[in-house]
């Protein structure tokens, strides 16, 4: 019993609120305890091969890392990234995450995502890490978001990103400049111009 209770405390300290079997494996903690924790309720299974510690607080959010535990390659993206940053009316059913175009497309139909592809260099710009439940989320910033939205314009909508636009210079999440720069990046610059000179008239 002091055994099971070690790792008990192990898991409720190291592990993050959302983990993966691997993540036992990697703090020393035994399979088996997986289940035996699950049985008694300190844990929870949310989908395939992915675990909840069930006393950590639901957040709105926590899709979001539950995608990202499932695919860490992935970047989060056009809608899901405005409505984690607030910016805009999107409330999206779906994770939008980006791939690599020469990534594997996942057949698993457990969680709600919709998969863009990105080119190698795409996934490296204006990319940072945020954390959600202890899981590291590589997400666009606020200026390649709304680049995005211009890019992918016919699959989002050319009003949604009008509204990113407007919405990221009124709240200044983002500066003219820094729009521009990733529109040149995103090779979009002269589509979204004429709509930031709009904006900012």
């Amino acid at each position: 019993m002091k055994y099971r209770n070690e790792h008990r405390d192990i898991g409720m300290t190291s592990l993050p609120a959302i983990f993966r079997p691997l993540d036992l494996d990697e703090l020393g903690i035994p399979r088996r305890w997986l289940r035996a924790n699950v049985i008694s309720g300190d844990w929870e299974r949310v989908a395939r091969g992915l675990y909840r510690i069930r006393t950590a607080a639901v957040t709105e959010h926590d899709t979001i890392a539950l995608v990202c535990k499932r695919f860490p390659q992935a970047i989060v993206c056009l809608l899901t990234a405005l409505h984690f940053y607030g910016i805009g009316t999107q409330a999206p059913r779906e994770v939008w995450i980006a791939l690599d175009r020469k990534a594997r497309k996942s057949r698993r139909k457990d969680l709600p995502i919709r998969i863009v592809r990105f080119s190698a260099q795409m996934l490296r710009y204006a990319v940072v890490t945020r954390n959600i439940q202890g899981v590291p989320i590589r997400i666009t910033t606020p200026a390649r978001t709304v680049v995005d939205c211009f890019r992918y314009r016919k699959t989002v909508g050319l009003d949604v990103a009008i509204e990113a636009l407007r919405d990221t210079l009124r709240r200044k999440q983002a500066g003219v400049d820094e729009i521009i720069r990733a529109a040149e990046t995103g090779r979009v610059r002269t589509v979204i111009r004429p709509y930031i000179e709009a904006a900012v008239a």
